[in-house]
């Protein structure tokens, strides 16, 4: 029997106390069989308590910088002077990333379209699904989810007006349990939630391929849980699915913390220089001769700043006179180096997460949409395999739907013959497109030209509707002729 402790780790030979997270902060978590789960209670506590002390300490971090709420730059104790002037200058670049690459993927949401035509209504009732569940925001949340976290969970569920429904799950809180063979199938989901202004007791809920069990723990703690409910469900498939962002889960901005930390430090250093510049401490050479000024030297001294003027005698020595000088003590910043250091800085960030930099002067401009691509090259590929995991996560979504379906008899499909198309969010030029093409005296047809158009979400759809708003004459003869016969057929039934 496999026991709880036994998650997927990697061993090392060097020192990793210099990592940000640990190895077990991003592991997957596998068990023999569902069944065995179930019978061993102790275990399921086991993965869950790991989840809350080994990985969301990872995720709350990457929440955090995507939040804007950097955590090493808002650190206590950051200069050791009190007197010092302590800015706290964050940078959202992790926001910037992940939006940008969110927005790239599906700011154009994803087209589906049925390939069986003479299954006429599958396309009517998935449409149906997706419009009932908002499945553009939902697939524009779960894409999100997996640049900042790396990974995203979607539960699916019978509402309680008994129609299926799909929704995000928050990564804090749930997790997917895969099997210990080579095909790493997924034979459990949990989803753990504590009621905080109630009883504060988690309620604990896992999903097998067959059944929802629920479960409560005694008191805050995650010891001793409880089955106080256990139902079964129609979906014949785990109803928690995880969506991955690329093989080893990692978000889009996770591998330059470290370098959104030093361009915070650079520019907070250089923050406290201005400050502590213009609180910089005065050094005189010479005397002042205070006392001639005023009995107490502080007045004296507020005089002469009062006044603008400082008024210094020089040393004596014998019959030698010294140098008499004033200026501030303050450390010398090299601007240049800095500023040179921080360019560096931002411009690894960008390369590192393959998003441009847009404030850059190479990067702006007219240029075509050819030369874009090229300079987009990176992002293209982290596209591609982004693409490739969502839509294996998007078919499994519909098999399980597909599955409560036939039982529900609302219809059944297939979910491989789901046509799943993803259309970068970029600027580019179609008359550029269009010219090429009318140069080589092609032809398309009005399906193809619809769907050019992101605003077109079925073109099938629309082309039966311009035949609706514009019949051939063919068909305006036929409807003329079957309002002929209704006419005939009403002055028959009228003359009895």
């Amino acid at each position: 029997m496999a026991k709880a402790n036994d998650f997927e780790t990697a061993t090392y030979s060097y020192n990793t106390a210099r990592q940000r997270f640990s190895e077990d902060a991003n592991v997957h978590y596998r068990y023999t069989s569902a069944e065995e789960l179930i019978n061993n209670k102790e275990d399921l506590q086991e993965m869950i308590q790991h989840h809350q002390e080994k990985q969301v300490k990872r995720l709350k971090t990457l929440k955090n910088y995507y939040l804007g709420n950097n955590e090493a730059i808002l650190q206590a104790n950051r200069r050791k002077e009190d007197d010092k002037a302590d800015h706290r200058a964050t940078h959202n670049y992790a926001k910037y990333v992940s939006q940008f690459i969110q927005g790239y993927l599906v700011g154009i949401p994803i087209k589906m379209t049925y390939n069986d035509e003479e299954e006429g209504n599958t396309s009517d009732y998935l449409k149906e699904i997706n419009r009932d569940n908002e499945a553009d925001e939902h697939n524009s949340d779960l894409v999100l989810d997996l640049s900042i976290f790396g990974r995203a969970y979607e539960l699916l569920y019978r509402s309680n007006d008994d129609v299926t429904t799909f929704t995000n799950v928050d990564v804090e809180t749930a997790f997917v349990i895969y099997d210990d063979t080579i095909e790493m199938n997924p034979i459990a989901a949990v989803r753990y939630v504590r009621n905080k202004f109630k009883d504060n007791k988690y309620n604990v809920t896992l999903y097998t391929t067959q059944q929802e069990i629920k479960y409560e723990t005694k008191d805050a703690n995650l010891y001793e849980l409880k089955e106080i409910e256990r139902k079964p469900h129609a979906f014949d498939g785990v109803p928690i699915i995880e969506y991955q962002n690329n093989k080893y889960r990692q978000g889009d901005f996770e591998n330059v913390l470290n370098l959104i930390d030093l361009y915070d430090s650079a520019q907070s250093d250089i923050a406290n220089y201005m400050t502590d510049f213009n609180d910089a401490m005065l050094y005189i050479a010479g005397r002042l001769g205070l006392e001639s000024i005023d009995d107490n030297p502080i007045n004296a001294v507020k005089k002469m700043k009062d006044a603008n003027i400082l008024y210094i005698e020089p040393p004596e020595y014998g019959d030698r006179e010294g140098r008499a000088d004033a200026g501030y003590l303050y450390k010398q910043y090299d601007v240049n180096g800095t500023e040179a250091y921080k360019t560096r800085v931002e411009n690894d960030i960008h390369k590192f997460t393959n998003t441009p930099n847009l404030n850059d002067e190479k990067f702006s401009g007219t240029q075509s949409g050819e030369s874009m691509k090229y300079k987009l090259f990176g992002l293209e590929q982290v596209r591609a395999t982004k693409e490739r995991l969502f839509k294996k996560s998007l078919r499994n979504r519909y098999r399980l739907i597909n599955n409560i379906s036939t039982i529900a008899r609302e219809g059944s499909f297939d979910a491989n013959d789901i046509t799943i198309t993803f259309t970068p969010n970029l600027p580019k030029s179609l008359q550029e497109e269009i010219d090429n093409f009318n140069a080589l005296g092609g032809q398309l047809s009005q399906e193809t030209i619809l769907s050019t158009l992101s605003i077109v979400e079925n073109p099938q759809e629309e082309i039966e509707k311009l035949r609706n708003e514009n019949p051939t004459e063919r068909q305006r003869q036929q409807m003329y002729n079957d309002a002929t016969w209704n006419q005939d057929s009403e002055e028959v039934m009228e003359n009895g």
